[in-house]
Parts: structure tokens; C-alpha cells; sequence
């Protein structure tokens, strides 16, 4: 749950954006969006290094007070100091270690991970909300925003508080399934809407929705509405939060940095480069035709978590290395232990079972020996 208030806070801050914006002009409004980097400022002057990095530099007094901070002053701080100095002992991370199982497939299944989830279409639908309002009539467009960063915060928070009782890849696989179908209708929307727009050189696209068939967007800008909505939930519950709480657990202690910084890396390189391109692919392949490519490509993120996205709810961080390292499915290795255990416990009970039968049959040859002998009176 608590991998999940990064992306709940994110979109919070976002909600808090825009109705900021229905009451101040874009100036007050940029100078209201640095109090909080401010704060933060101000606030993180209050907090510790972390105790890996003090570690590192050999401030075991340091660590331990840094966890105390941490943990409160309950928790076991000199067993967690000793299992993270036991880390920081093995060493750095070495370039020959990458071909390593364990450490280069949960790198590569980030690194698909923070791809897919921009390249389902988030900031170019985001980008464009005002404008399909716009082209549906809302009165105001300000508020509809508002309405659609609610809508982010409220399915953020679902995922938040069920993400342990459903599992990570089933969370995936619905939000997946409903963005390929958002993005698809997207696609329909705008073949309906601009029918006879072919013209690949057209840089107003996107202005000339009301004029390229008049009428006709006026009549169907419900259904840009209502998928504008199914998107934006379905992203919010699923690929939104998701992709960020696994690649918190999927990498070894040793590997985390640099993996988790290599993600975050890939994750604002496609951001940027989807902003960027995405006129240029409208120009190309039309509105249409880039809505549906979004949509080829979110049926790929739900292939792709089919095949090598492990489920990592109550799993341990030794038991992941172990998928990895072997590439077996980690539900499939707790039936084999289960079974495994189970044949044990029925193989002792067999040997339990044969011991008291025999005990049994020599207390019966005894108790007829007895009776057999003659008696001494």
C-alpha cells in the first residue's frame, strides 16, 4: 500500500493544480506552485541520511540513530544495522555481475514496465482533455479537469487499498484490457469525427475537429467523454501505481540504485519523447490511426505481464531473486513446496503408521506366547 501514496500523492498534487487554477491567474498560480517545493526544502533540512549511505561511509552510530528516527524507538535498530552492514559488505555492484539472472531480468522488466506505462497515452489523452470538452459543449472546460483529476485520485486510492488483496498482475491486467479499449474508442471518435481528414501535412488536426465534419462531433462527443473517463480511471488503477510499487520489489539489495534509477530514467525519456512526437505521429498516421497504435501497444503490456511479470504479493525478497534466477513462476514454486511438504508429511505418517502396527503385532505374538505356556500353579 504504501508503494502505492507515491503515485496517490502525485495525482493529489495534480487535482490540487487545477482547482488552483479555476481561481488564479497562471502567474499567482506558478508563484502557489512553489510552496510546496519550498517545504520540501525546509522539511527534508530535518531528515537523516539514509543508513545504507552512512553505512558506506563507516558511521555505524550515525545508522543506528537514522533507523531509530525511522523506526521509532521500539524496533530491533542493531539487528537491522547488522543485516544492512552484512549488504554493504559484499560489495559494490560490478559490470560482470549484470549477467547475472537475478539482477538483469527484474533491470529488464522495469525498464518494459515504465515503458508501457507511457506509451499507453496518458500525457497525450491528459494534454488533450480540455479539448475534447471543449468539443463536447462543457460550459467549462476548467472544471472538467477538475473532474478528471478526481477521477485519477479516487481510482489511485481504490488501487491503493486493494493492491494486497488482488495481486499486482491482476491489476495490471484489468487496467491494460480497459486502456486498450479506451484508446481504441478514442481511435473510432476521431475516424467518426474526421472522416475525410487524410491530408498527413495538416498541422491543425486537432483545431479542425468541428469543421472537418460538421455536426458530427457534436452528435458523438459523449462517446469522447465517457472514454476519456474509462481511460483515465483504468490508467489510475492499474499501470498508474503499479509499475512503481513492483519495481520497489523486484531488485536485489545490491542492484536497487542503479536499477531503480535506470526505470525512473526510462520512465521520463518516453514521457518526453511521446509528448514531443505524439503531433508529429497525428500528422503521420492521423488521430486516429496514433490512437489505435496506443492501443496495439497496451494489448502488448498485457502480453507482456502475462509472460514475465512475476506476482510479488507475500512474496519474500529472497523468493523473487529465486524467480529470476531460475525463470520459474513463483505460484508454481510454492505448489511444488507445498506438494513437496506435503509428501513429506505423508511419508512420516506412513513411517508413524508402520511403526505402531509392528509394535502392535509383536504385543500380539507376546500376548499369545503367554497364553500358550503352561501355567506354574
Amino acid at each position: 500500500m504504501l508503494g502505492s501514496c507515491v503515485q496517490l500523492m502525485v495525482v493529489t498534487g495534480i487535482l490540487g493544480a487545477y482547482v488552483a487554477g479555476m481561481a488564479l491567474q497562471w502567474r499567482w498560480l506558478a508563484v502557489l506552485g512553489s510552496f510546496p517545493a519550498c517545504a520540501m526544502l525546509l522539511f527534508m533540512s530535518f531528515m537523516p541520511e539514509t543508513p545504507r549511505f552512512l553505512l558506506n561511509r563507516n558511521k555505524r552510530s550515525e545508522a543506528v540513530a537514522a533507523l531509530r528516527f525511522l523506526r521509532g524507538p521500539h524496533a530491533d535498530h542493531d539487528w537491522e544495522c547488522g543485516q544492512m552492514e552484512a549488504g554493504v559488505q559484499e560489495g559494490g555492484l560490478s559490470l560482470s555481475e549484470f549477467k547475472n539472472p537475478a539482477i538483469y531480468r527484474p533491470l529488464l522488466v522495469g525498464v518494459a514496465l515504465m515503458f508501457f506505462q507511457q506509451v499507453t497515452g496518458i500525457n497525450a489523452v491528459m494534454f488533450y482533455a480540455e479539448t475534447i470538452f471543449e468539443d463536447a459543449n462543457f460550459k467549462d472546460s476548467r472544471m472538467a479537469s477538475v473532474v478528471v483529476g478526481s477521477i485519477q485520485v479516487c481510482f489511485t486510492a481504490v488501487a491503493a487499498l486493494i493492491i494486497d488483496k488482488t495481486g499486482r498482475k491482476v491489476l495490471l491486467y484489468t487496467s491494460g484490457i480497459i486502456l486498450a479499449l479506451s484508446t481504441a474508442l478514442f481511435g473510432l471518435y476521431f475516424k467518426m469525427v474526421l472522416p475525410q481528414q487524410t491530408n498527413a501535412s495538416n498541422p491543425d488536426v486537432w483545431m479542425s475537429m468541428n469543421s472537418a465534419s460538421p455536426g458530427t462531433g457534436s452528435s458523438i462527443s459523449w462517446l469522447a467523454v465517457v472514454t476519456l473517463g474509462l481511460f483515465v480511471a483504468g490508467f489510475a488503477l492499474g499501470w498508474g501505481p503499479v509499475p512503481w510499487l513492483v519495481i520497489s520489489e523486484i531488485f536485489p539489495l545490491k542492484a536497487r540504485g542503479i536499477s531503480s534509477g535506470a526505470c525512473v530514467l526510462t520512465n521520463w525519456m518516453m514521457a518526453f519523447l511521446v509528448t514531443k512526437e505524439f503531433h508529429d505521429l497525428t500528422d503521420f498516421l492521423t488521430p486516429y490511426g496514433t490512437f489505435w497504435l496506443f492501443s496495439a501497444f497496451c494489448c502488448l503490456s498485457v502480453t507482456f505481464t502475462a509472460f514475465y511479470v512475476p506476482e510479488t504479493k507475500g512474496q519474500t525478497l529472497e523468493q523473487i531473486e529465486a524467480y529470476f534466477r531460475s525463470g520459474r513462476d513463483l505460484q508454481l514454486e510454492q505448489v511444488s513446496k507445498s506438494k513437496r511438504s506435503l509428501e513429506t508429511e505423508t511419508s512420516a505418517g506412513l513411517v508413524r503408521a508402520a511403526e505402531c502396527l509392528r509394535h502392535k503385532l509383536q504385543a500380539d505374538r507376546y500376548d499369545a506366547a503367554l497364553e500358550q505356556m503352561p501355567s506354574l500353579e
